[in-house]
């Protein structure tokens, strides 16, 4: 739910948590800052110095903090931005841990915006799911764990294989896949469960996997994207040197999307969701059913902002700060399908420190592929390769046609290669 306080005046004083200066948090940011009427702060743990420095000057004010995550130190550097820049009328954040932390200091400090019940709905899975349950919303069978015989005797009522997270997770982040009770119990081991940090287990769904990435303006469902993964990021993430794809249709009227279509919003509506933008993760059975697995309130990572910017021919960054400074969204059309492949090299065994060494098959690519290539992002030769399943790099490309676009991600994950050494 929102803070219901009055409209803010004529120039706005939006504060911008950026724990870490990545590229991808900043594109949000500047969108922001380019927005008429904006006046931008920004509250890091990174230096000043991190940031470009076209970006700092055109703040209105800049802290740095020792965790860029604590409820405490964010609520006060948001109150030393106030003293010395004026009001703070909106307080924003990206990344999935930043949600409940940024709710407790709006709540705290009167700013309009996602309170903390709500957001905890979103980021603790565990309560997520018992909403959905009592609210005949489909989504895996789950139990939080506490112990070690509570979690073995779930997996005993439920079966093998099952999924393994913290209740806090992100994404595939920190989920591990258990396909007997050995292996639950090696994972277990790990992580320990107890009162203060229970393990959710959840029934392992058999399907393809979609995103379905929404817009909320008031309680109004106004705004969705639906993309295909090919495979599911759990695959991704147990298999390292998998390069992985995924395509955005541009119609999304096909009868396999029909459930979603129903059930996304309602699914969204349980949690609280008012105002925001959201990135849901849905299964489809074999039989045609549907489950949700996860739904993060904050735009959805591994460029999927950038596909649908594509998708849509328009600036979805900007489409999001416009939405949450000032509560105004005008949904595009889909001129087109987009897809992206995400490139992963394979760490050699007895080399874990390996270095991208070098990039192979792109003129092969090009030449394939031509003007339907509209967007890529390569590692330096010499950088470390990432630990993350987004990979290190990635190639968009786009056309009306999905199919084509398809064809089109499948033949740059079989012909680029990264190779680390």
């Amino acid at each position: 739910m929102q803070t219901p306080l009055p409209w803010p005046g004529p120039m706005v004083h939006v504060a911008f948590a950026i724990p870490y200066a990545m590229e991808t948090t900043l594109r949000f940011a500047r969108a922001t800052l380019a927005l008429p009427g904006v006046r931008l702060s920004v509250v890091s743990q990174d230096a000043p110095e991190k940031f470009p420095a076209e970006f700092r000057e055109q703040l209105a004010g800049f802290r740095q903090v020792t965790d860029g995550l604590s409820p405490t130190e964010l609520a006060e550097a948001v109150k030393s931005l106030a003293r010395d820049a004026g009001p703070v009328e909106r307080l924003l954040g990206v990344l999935e841990p930043l949600q409940e932390p940024l709710a407790i200091v709006r709540e705290q400090l009167r700013i309009r915006g996602m309170d903390r019940a709500t957001s905890r709905n979103f980021r603790d899975k565990a309560t997520m799911k018992d909403l959905f349950a009592a609210h005949d919303i489909p989504c895996a069978r789950h139990k939080l764990c506490s112990t070690v015989d509570e979690a073995l005797a779930f997996a005993e009522q439920i079966g093998y294989p099952l999924v393994a997270k913290p209740p806090a997770g992100a994404g595939a982040k920190a989920t591990a896949r258990c396909a007997s009770s050995k292996e639950l119990q090696d994972f277990l081991a790990t992580a320990h469960p107890g009162a203060d940090r229970p393990v959710l287990l959840e029934e392992f769904i058999e399907g393809r996997e979609f995103s379905f990435d929404s817009v909320t303006l008031h309680g109004q469902h106004v705004f969705h994207n639906i993309c295909c993964y090919l495979p599911t990021p759990l695959e991704v993430m147990e298999n390292p040197w998998i390069q992985w794809c995924v395509v955005l249709p541009r119609s999304l009227s096909s009868p396999e999307f029909a459930a979603i279509h129903k059930t996304g919003p309602r699914a969204l509506s349980t949690l609280g969701m008012w105002t925001g933008m959201s990135h849901l993760e849905w299964f489809q059975r074999g039989n045609g059913t549907i489950a949700i697995g996860e739904v993060a309130a904050r735009p959805p990572g591994a460029q999927f902002m950038t596909l649908m910017s594509y998708v849509c021919d328009t600036d979805m960054y900007r489409a999001f700060a416009q939405l949450m400074v000032f509560e105004t969204f005008a949904p595009p059309g889909r001129r087109y399908s987009a897809g992206a492949a995400y490139l992963r090299g394979r760490v050699p065994k007895d080399r874990p420190q390996a270095v991208v060494r070098a990039v192979h098959g792109l003129d092969e690519m090009q030449q394939a592929l031509g003007d339907l290539v509209v967007e890529t992002r390569l590692p330096a030769i010499g950088a470390t390769p990432s630990t993350s399943y987004e990979g290190d790099g990635f190639v968009v490309v786009r056309h009306p046609d999905a199919q084509v676009v398809t064809n089109a991600v499948q033949k740059i994950v079989r012909t680029v290669r990264i190779e680390l050494a």
